[in-house]
């Protein structure tokens, strides 16, 4: 099994200031239960090596103490190993407290999440859907490390190139959307595709390309609804081909690199929806690359 360390990090809302004494007590607070976990841990390890002894035979309890040996060096970790099968706990979008899975697909690892947001008549702003970028371990590092391998990842860090050879390069990668405004309509998504995709082929390929336009929106069928809770996938498979999926269920697959980057440009490029998702995945491919 491959086992991939690297940090996740993700952007979190700021924290209120805490004045000094509540530092002092919190700190006090902090070493005191610190120095309890220590203890019991500790306790809890050497009773379970007495209860092996004595079964020698017992699965449960060889587990038992296995699981807790682990916990015993570092309660709380900064760097994780993460092997592509682990049950990791969900990474949650804090403005609207939509969670992501950490793994998808059991290959393509999350690098970020965020919010797009529309005004509507110019007033207001309504969260419309949150989403996760994620792509395939593998492929990163097959079509990126020849090119980063040898750089540590402070000096990937911001490094715009990077995030450009991502969207360029032979990778699968998945843009999940998941739906947070209740009274959203699919002809809605038709229609800001429609605008959002449709600036992005011209910025590109500089034509309308009207007829790619059209293969793509068309996917949004008016017979599919799109409650609150509902999963959007976007996904660019290796050859370049862009798999649309709601709620599990194909509903169109198209082969165009030109597509597939005006994609991922709404989410990653210069001009994003969100921009600290923008910087949570380019943090994260740098963890991921650097050496």
């Amino acid at each position: 099994m491959v086992s991939f360390r690297f940090p996740f990090s993700f952007s979190q809302p700021p924290t209120p200031p805490v004045s000094a004494t509540a530092n002092a007590s919190s700190r006090h607070f902090s070493a005191t239960t610190a120095a309890a976990l220590s203890v019991a841990a500790t306790l809890s390890v050497a009773g379970a090596g007495i209860a092996i002894s004595q079964n020698p035979n017992n699965p449960f309890l060889q587990n038992a103490l296995n699981f807790l040996v682990s916990r015993r060096i570092g309660i709380s970790p900064m760097w994780g190993s993460l092997s592509l099968s682990d049950d990791s706990s969900p990474v949650t979008e804090s403005r609207t407290g939509t969670s992501f899975p950490v793994v998808l697909r059991d290959s393509q690892r999350l690098l970020g999440v965020g919010l797009r947001r529309k005004a509507i008549l110019g007033l207001k702003n309504i969260d419309v859907y949150a989403f996760g970028v994620y792509a395939d371990d593998a492929d990163v590092k097959e079509c990126l490390s020849e090119k980063y391998g040898d750089l540590s990842a402070s000096e990937l860090k911001g490094n715009e190139k990077l995030k450009e050879d991502l969207m360029e390069c032979d990778v699968s990668m998945t843009i999940r959307l998941q739906i947070v405004y209740g009274r959203l309509s699919i002809r809605s998504v038709r229609s800001a595709f429609e605008e959002s995709v449709g600036s992005r082929l011209q910025k590109f390929s500089g034509s309308d390309n009207k007829e790619l336009l059209q293969s793509f929106t068309s996917q949004f069928k008016d017979e599919y609804k799109i409650p609150k809770g509902s999963i959007i996938d976007l996904s660019k498979e290796r050859g370049y081909v862009l798999r649309t999926m709601i709620d599990g269920k194909e509903v169109g697959c198209i082969e165009s690199k030109l597509l597939c980057r005006s994609i991922l440009d709404l989410y990653i490029g210069n001009e994003p929806f969100d921009r600290k998702a923008k910087e949570d995945v380019e943090l994260n491919l740098a963890a991921l690359l650097g050496k």
